[in-house]
């Protein structure tokens, strides 16, 4: 009889672009870190609003419960997309063909983003209307299912009409609360990590 005792060796292929200032070691955007196949964590990219401690906690606690989880930090996660009703933040939000490919290699997406309700609604629709998986929205502010039907994203609890749906994607799950540049709770992570599970 064989018995495993300790930690489980994973092997994380790592990135295009070197990691450096704020964020610490996280890689700068247009990189990825490449776990296997089961979910890819989407993260903004460092910076003064987009603290991206939690990302790594999320990816970390999620590997620790035996799911294979890889992080892209894509090249324009500031601001808001084109179509957002406030546009006025001087950046646009936007995936690269290249992102959208890679995202779309996986079993499902887990979405994290920030603490403006606007720009997380906008931002998820974008990525979801590009990619065709379930996703788990991982956020600071309080949003809810019907905040995202009302812009035409699918998700599981509430539909948009047929006529409005402007996604491929559907979101499955939004797990709120989870704060920008702090530890991530052990509730909050046993949330996120039970949430993933059950779609995977």
């Amino acid at each position: 009889m064989k018995e495993s005792i300790g930690r489980k060796t994973r092997f994380v292929e790592c990135r295009e672009a070197r990691g450096m200032g704020v964020g610490g070691s996280l890689a700068h955007r247009a990189t990825i870190s490449d776990s296997g196949r089961d979910v890819v964590a989407v993260a903004m990219g460092p910076g003064k609003r987009h603290i991206t401690k939690p990302v790594c906690e999320i990816t970390y606690g999620l590997r620790e419960e035996g799911i294979d989880t890889s992080v892209i930090v894509v090249t324009a996660g500031s601001g808001v997309p084109l179509d957002a009703p406030d546009v006025s933040t001087g950046t646009l939000f936007g995936l690269e063909p290249i992102e959208v490919a890679r995202i779309q290699q996986f079993k499902l997406v887990l979405v994290h983003l920030g603490n403006v309700r606007n720009h997380i609604i906008y931002k998820a629709r974008l990525i979801m209307r590009n990619v065709n998986l379930p996703s788990v929205i991982v956020c600071q502010a309080p949003v809810d299912f019907e905040d995202f039907a009302r812009i035409g994203c699918k998700t599981r609890l509430v539909m948009p009409n047929e006529s409005d749906i402007a996604t491929k994607g559907t979101i499955m799950e939004i797990i709120t609360g989870v704060v920008r540049g702090t530890t991530v709770s052990q509730v909050k992570l046993d949330e996120i990590v039970s949430k993933v599970k059950r779609h995977l």
